[in-house]
């Protein structure tokens, strides 16, 4: 069940903050990476929007939660990438990615794997309505048994598209080989599962070896999760981003050498001191009419009743004003998709975008503890919102520096 409550109309013009621009679709963000590999590839039918060189093989790292930033700051803690990133600035060639919008992996994910804008595939944020069940459901580690993720996200993957053409790979954790996420958003190549970041490098090089042609996707999770845990400036992260630079160096000493090895990312990262993790649930004029809640703590989806009655979203956007104008940027659906933050978005998913949307602007973070455990309030470093820092993602394409491209031969091993 989906609120209509004052859409008839738009709401007046709150003075807050000016919005960014939305995120570059179909230029420069991470839903170009796959298509514009499978151009350089020789594909027919893609557009090489990033300009990557034509090769035989493509490895793309998605390194989740490695904002550009980030990155930047923290460089000397991952002196291969900075090395690499020094080269390509010398010449002129380190673009900046947006992520998708919601700056979260949910929806960056599946922009990658399909090509298409949030709001086409639909995956609108880490957790949203859905109109058909009137509940809210989870689209990433808990997914809904009332979901099936081929009608949520029923674009073809561009792993499917290349079905025939190019053999196309992932390499990943096990855990990950065939969850509704997966499935959603990466259906349609091989699945390598191997635990340790040395069973994955070494997994990654022996597949691109055995083939003259590929597109590979590399996932890398382990930066994100001590994020979460304890902040993007501590040093459980240093350490992570460490290991990430040894893997990515040992994986470049690997490959064969007519392989493009590219590193990007889903989103940023910022921290969020306890003092500024807010239960907005406790202030009843914030949750006025609500019937559901959702989103990401920076980018939280709002619903209001079906019933809500005439100027219901007007005052629910004045109280947010009000109340966190100066550290968020409010939104109605009707604003946030006329902006183009979700691109063009299909009548299926536009009820499970929020009647009105809090995105973080300063470092702070929303929840309703009426819906989510306390501990969730432990959660340091948050992203989704439209920060730089959230949403500005790196695009490193890294020289081999290994192998010949002589010991690739059509075909899998064995």
């Amino acid at each position: 069940m989906t609120s209509t409550a004052g859409t008839a109309a738009a709401p007046p013009p709150y003075t807050q903050a000016p919005l960014p621009q939305p995120p570059g679709y179909g230029r420069n963000t991470i839903g170009e990476v796959f298509t514009s590999s499978a151009a350089a590839l020789g594909v027919p039918g893609f557009a090489n929007a990033l300009n990557i060189p034509r090769a035989r093989r493509i490895c793309v790292v998605l390194v989740d939660g490695l904002g550009r930033a980030l990155l930047t700051q923290r460089a000397a803690h991952a002196p291969f990438l900075r090395s690499v990133m020094s080269d390509a600035a010398a010449h002129h060639q380190l673009p900046t990615l947006n992520a998708s919008f919601p700056s979260t992996t949910v929806s960056s994910l599946t922009s990658l794997g399909t090509g298409v804008v949030p709001g086409q595939h639909g995956m609108v944020g880490y957790d949203v309505l859905d109109p058909a069940q009137d509940k809210v459901v989870n689209l990433l580690g808990n997914w809904d048994a009332g979901v099936d993720p081929l009608a949520w996200q029923p674009h073809p993957t561009v792993f499917e598209r290349l079905c025939g053409q190019v053999p196309v790979s992932t390499v990943s954790l096990p855990k990950f080989a065939d969850s509704p996420m997966t499935r959603a958003a990466l259906r349609g190549s091989e699945f390598v599962a191997a635990a340790s970041p040395h069973a994955r490098t070494a997994a990654a090089a022996e597949l691109m070896a055995a083939n003259e042609s590929m597109l590979m996707y590399f996932y890398w999770s382990a930066l994100d999760k001590a994020g979460h845990g304890h902040g993007c400036q501590s040093e459980a992260w240093e350490h992570q981003l460490e290991e990430l630079d040894a893997a990515m160096k040992r994986l470049a000493a690997q490959l064969p050498a007519d392989t493009v090895l590219l590193l990007t990312a889903d989103h940023g990262m910022v921290d969020v001191p306890p003092q500024a993790r807010i239960d907005y649930s406790a202030e009843p004029e914030l949750v006025e009419q609500v019937r559901h809640t959702a989103g990401e703590p920076r980018m939280v989806h709002l619903y209001l009743e079906p019933d809500a009655g005439e100027g219901a979203l007007e005052r629910l956007v004045a109280a947010w004003l009000k109340r966190y104008g100066k550290q968020a940027w409010v939104l109605t659906r009707e604003q946030a998709v006329q902006a183009g933050y979700f691109g063009p978005v299909r009548p299926e998913v536009s009820g499970r975008i929020g009647d009105v949307l809090i995105a973080a602007r300063e470092p702070v973070a929303f929840f309703d503890l009426r819906r989510v455990r306390s501990s969730a309030m432990d959660v340091v470093g948050q992203h989704g919102s439209l920060t730089k820092a959230e949403r500005e993602v790196p695009l490193l394409r890294i020289s081999m520096q290994g192998r010949s491209g002589s010991q690739g031969r059509k075909g899998r091993r064995g």
